[in-house]
């Protein structure tokens, strides 16, 4: 049972930073921007670019973080922004061509074969009977030290203010004087930065590869639809619950019903668990679970 806890923590630990990125981005630019899981496989790659040209471990996934971001706000001041003057569909249709093109691009410098950071083998943690790698160990605290982080700008800092002033009524908010793309620059930073480390530290267990923002797709997106849109909080208790779904579908026991004694789901079916909770959300909670939002008729 616990090590069910800790791989839905490790997975959570997977989604939380690319789903609070995209959420609190969406709070500004009211696009779903599917370019921003690239983000996540563009950091990957150059972590693993400085770490093998000899940079430290830590210094090559900051250094490669602030690098995203400032990919990240380039493409919104190059293109998000022009294209959000035609309307929402067509920022998010520009952003898939974006994501394909980024894909297209890193696969023509990188390839295909993934590659592997080179960390030497360590015994795993064990607590309680549950195994956790270090490495995974880290990703797990870093990612809570980075959320409880944001959790305070957004709710202590005057700038956190002004960005839920911003997200709940943009209108009324900028009519106060708040400079709007000033903050919206700085959270497009902020968001690649948040989404690259998350690529980054994910690419330590499982490689950089070109798959690697296309994996996230949907899981980061069902998170942040069940958590509501522009909600960053909610977006990490999405990222909690599709998690611990993932997981049970791969660890639940299905050989009663045919009289063996495992018998389990393959770990393809997670994506599957992944569309279902989607369905259910955009069904009967279209605006998340944590949304309260009054909206007029």
């Amino acid at each position: 049972m616990f090590q069910f806890l800790i791989d839905a923590l490790l997975r959570t630990a997977d989604l939380a930073l690319v789903t609070l990125g995209l959420s609190m981005l969406y709070g500004l630019v009211k696009f779903p921007n599917i370019a921003h899981v690239q983000y996540a496989m563009f950091g990957a790659y150059a972590s693993y670019a400085l770490y093998a040209a000899g940079a430290p471990l830590v210094g090559a996934l900051l250094i490669a973080s602030v690098v995203t971001g400032v990919l990240a706000l380039g493409l919104h001041l190059l293109i998000f922004r022009r294209l959000l003057r035609a309307g929402p569909s067509i920022s998010m249709v520009g952003s898939l061509a974006v994501s394909m093109l980024a894909i297209a691009l890193m696969q023509g410098l990188a390839g295909s074969f993934p590659r592997m950071f080179k960390l030497g083998h360590t015994a795993p943690l064990t607590i309680a009977g549950a195994h956790i790698s270090y490495t995974q160990f880290y990703f797990v605290c870093t990612t809570v030290v980075l959320l409880v982080l944001v959790m305070l700008l957004l709710f202590y800092t005057r700038l956190g203010r002004a960005m839920r002033a911003l997200t709940n009524n943009a209108a009324l908010a900028n009519a106060s004087g708040l400079n709007a793309e000033r903050i919206t620059f700085l959270v497009s930073f902020a968001s690649g930065m948040v989404a690259s480390l998350g690529g980054s530290m994910l690419s330590l267990s499982t490689g950089a590869h070109i798959n690697l923002g296309n994996d996230l797709l949907l899981p980061v997106f069902a998170a942040a639809i069940l958590g509501g849109l522009g909600n960053p909080m909610g977006a990490i208790a999405g990222a909690l619950l599709i998690a611990v779904t993932e997981t049970a579908v791969t660890n639940l026991n299905f050989g009663f019903l045919f009289g063996v004694d495992m018998k389990f789901l393959p770990v393809t079916y997670i994506n599957a668990a992944s569309f279902l909770i989607l369905l259910l959300a955009l069904l009967f909670k279209p605006y998340g679970l944590f949304d309260r939002e009054v909206r007029r008729v």
